[in-house]
């Protein structure tokens, strides 16, 4: 299957995949604005558009979305993230088209109607509480605003509380209109389609559509940390200690990120890259061996997602009762310096890059699946990885990995945090 890339006249880019195996197609919308492009006062708000999007144009007013994609037997979804913004539909081969125009009309004419975005900032703050009562998304807010002192990842794609009861109508207006143009987004096709007909029908739905100014650019730059980073956090909720680690490293772009992926996969198993697919592969992996196998740990993970800028490669850790967050600390690390003393053997690395190689089959089986790859290495300026990441994986080396586990798992850079639960009294 060749992968068919395009550009309107407009600036939308359109990325088409021919896939004859099933009678649907599946058409998603990406656009490059997300919590990185938000200013401090606006936490939040490009979730808050993503919701406001399901609400309808004056062609189809409340409700009518989910008739029409009911109607018609379709899935239909959307999500954002620090880095993007996507809207999803899987329909029948024979009724695809409807996708094109529905995400064409509400690309401009998305109402924000007055009472509807009230009632869906209470929404929003009933979803902002479930993550201040779960403990491990509170301890990685807290990670993540001490790992990043100026650059916007330290933010949380749901927004700050106080952010969310203030943000106004104009203003999520205003973000929509300045980021929900062709030019900032990507339209992927995956399914029963020709190229000729998929590149038509976008362009007779969105062709008309001015591109406006371009969306401003991130500039920030998170400056080099010099020193760990450390947070605990005591509060009462939850039942057992928790501990995060977070280390820095570079874009996805970067080089290193493809033997960072299989160092993850040598650490926890194989997991998704993005954010599809099935759960790791962590039995034989080091972390499950050195803490749930011993007892120390309920559950151990690692995980890394490219992203458009410098992130984190994480650990996770939730202790068994009676076991503090320090003991676990000193059982990841004497894993990590074991990985930067020696490189793992031919047979481990052979095994996390078999579980990687099988995570990413597993992603893409279906045309949804290949449709979220597809954009998502779009996306990330990332596009030979649809075709070409496994063969790079497989090159990769015992001695690669124990490099970046030298240059990036290492205490200068990383942020620790520890979740202490408190007795109701």
């Amino acid at each position: 299957m060749e992968v068919i890339r395009s550009m309107l006249s407009n600036g939308l880019r359109v990325v088409v995949l021919p896939d004859p195996s099933a009678p649907v197609v599946s058409f998603w919308v990406w656009y490059r604005v997300g919590a990185r492009d938000e200013r401090p006062g606006q936490t939040g708000i490009s979730h808050w558009v993503e919701h406001m999007l399901f609400k309808g144009t004056p062609r189809l007013g409340r409700g009518g979305l989910d008739r029409l994609f009911a109607r018609l037997g379709a899935h239909w979804n959307g999500f954002t993230t620090s880095d993007f913004t996507v809207y999803l539909e899987t329909l029948p081969q024979s009724t695809w088209q409807v996708a094109a125009e529905v995400e064409a009309d509400r690309m401009c004419n998305t109402v924000f109607d007055p009472e509807e975005v009230e009632r869906e900032r209470t929404v929003i703050l009933s979803e902002r509480g479930m993550y201040e009562n779960d403990p491990a998304s509170v301890l990685h807010e807290e990670v993540a605003a001490l790992a990043f002192t100026v650059h916007p990842y330290r933010q949380p794609v749901i927004g700050w509380r106080t952010d969310l009861r203030r943000i106004t109508r104009e203003e999520l207006l205003a973000h929509y209109r300045t980021y929900y143009r062709p030019n900032n987004a990507t339209v992927v096709l995956v399914g029963s389609v020709s190229p000729e007909e998929a590149l038509r029908t976008v362009e007779a739905h969105f062709g008309g559509i001015e591109s406006g100014a371009p969306p401003p650019a991130v500039r920030i730059e998170e400056p080099p940390q010099e020193g760990e980073r450390r947070v605990v956090v005591e509060r009462r909720g939850g039942a057992v200690p928790l501990l995060q680690m977070a280390y820095r490293v570079p874009a996805g772009t970067h080089p290193d990120t493809v033997p960072l992926l299989v160092l993850d996969a040598v650490l926890s198993g194989g997991k998704p890259l993005s954010w599809g697919g099935a759960g790791g592969m962590g039995r034989s992996s080091r972390l499950y061996r050195a803490l749930v196998r011993t007892r120390l740990a309920a559950a151990v993970t690692s995980r890394l997602v490219p992203s458009l800028d410098p992130g984190l490669l994480w650990i996770s850790v939730t202790a068994q009762p009676g076991v503090q967050p320090e003991v676990l600390e000193s059982a990841v690390e004497a894993e990590l310096a074991q990985l930067r003393e020696e490189p793992p053997s031919e047979e481990e690395l052979r095994r996390a890059i078999k579980q990687l190689r099988a995570q990413l089959a597993y992603g893409a089986d279906d045309a949804s699946g290949r449709a979220l790859w597809l954009g998502f290495v779009q996306m990330l300026g990332l596009e030979t990885w649809f075709a070409d990441l496994p063969e790079r994986l497989e090159r990769v080396t015992p001695e690669e990995v124990q490099r970046v586990a030298r240059t990036y798992l290492v205490k200068k850079t990383r942020t620790v945090g520890w979740y202490l639960p408190e007795e109701a009294t």
